[in-house]
């Protein structure tokens, strides 16, 4: 038998089959991210770091991509609870896709279990802002010297940690991106100018603490500045709808998936 008919079928199927495989590897990548904040992911693969010398209890979380890199870095802001679990599987699903991951810790190492704790810890944070800038400064300048970091990097926040993000684009080191996940906002034009990077947001039509008319303040404000943007407010859903999917699965997977497409687009852009 000749082998050689044989062996030019495998070849065709193999090619043909390629794109079908390069779609499942991208949905293997997406599927990471969808597991880590519908509650689905393992366990965190990442270790813990301390990169705030001012603050020796703080203790982020780091996850990097495999292979040499370099690799462009995002530094993920948590919400008002503090550095758990869901942000951590969410570092290592944006590894997967190729970034490394620093999740900060603005908390000195503390959590929140319930409102009033959480309550307090971000007065804590908040009345004391120029710690919050140094922490986050010594998380980009802790990438930079201890990780294959190309030296572009983004920050990414929910809730309390989307505020955090578009304060950090006001006042903190330079950098190339800022990611808002439903958190406050200002609605100064002459603030605004300050921000010299693209500024991508995702909101909640049915948020009671960020109303519509805010995010739309917003918007107009960083087109007065003269800011590019992709802010997009989802209809049905509520605050808190992404990061956890699992609140309510049926309304939030879709708008979940659409705003992490746009999420890497975003980071496409700017990285």
């Amino acid at each position: 038998m000749n082998p050689t008919p044989f062996l030019f079928r495998i070849a065709l199927l193999l090619f043909a089959l390629a794109p079908a495989m390069s779609v499942q590897a991208q949905d293997g990548q997406h599927d990471a991210m969808m597991k880590a904040i519908t509650g689905n992911a393992p366990p965190p693969s990442g270790r813990d770091v301390r990169y705030f010398r001012n603050d020796p209890a703080t203790t982020g979380y780091l996850a990097v991509p495999e292979g040499e890199g370099p690799f462009p870095a995002v530094i993920l802001i948590h919400e008002w609870n503090g550095l758990v679990d869901r942000i951590r599987q969410t570092a290592d699903a944006f590894a997967e896709q190729g970034y490394i991951a620093l999740a900060a810790d603005l908390y000195s190492g503390r959590t929140g279990s319930n409102r009033e704790e959480n309550i307090e810890l971000v007065r804590e944070v908040r009345a004391a802002e120029a710690t919050m800038v140094a922490n986050l400064d010594a998380a980009v300048n802790w990438l930079e010297a201890n990780t294959p970091a190309t030296g572009n990097v983004a920050t990414i926040g929910w809730c309390f940690g989307g505020g955090i993000a578009l304060s950090y684009a006001l006042g903190g080191d330079e950098h190339e991106g800022t990611a808002i996940f439903y958190g406050s906002l200002i609605d100064d034009p002459e603030q605004m100018k300050h921000i010299g990077h693209e500024v991508y947001g995702t909101f909640a039509a049915n948020d009671r603490g960020i109303p519509v008319e805010d995010v739309n303040a917003f918007v107009d404000a960083l087109r007065e500045a003269g800011i590019e943007n992709d802010v997009h407010i989802y209809d049905e859903v509520q605050h808190g709808f992404w990061l956890h999917v699992d609140r309510d699965p049926e309304t939030n997977r879709e708008p979940a998936e659409d705003a992490w497409e746009r999420l890497k687009a975003y980071l496409g852009r700017v990285l």
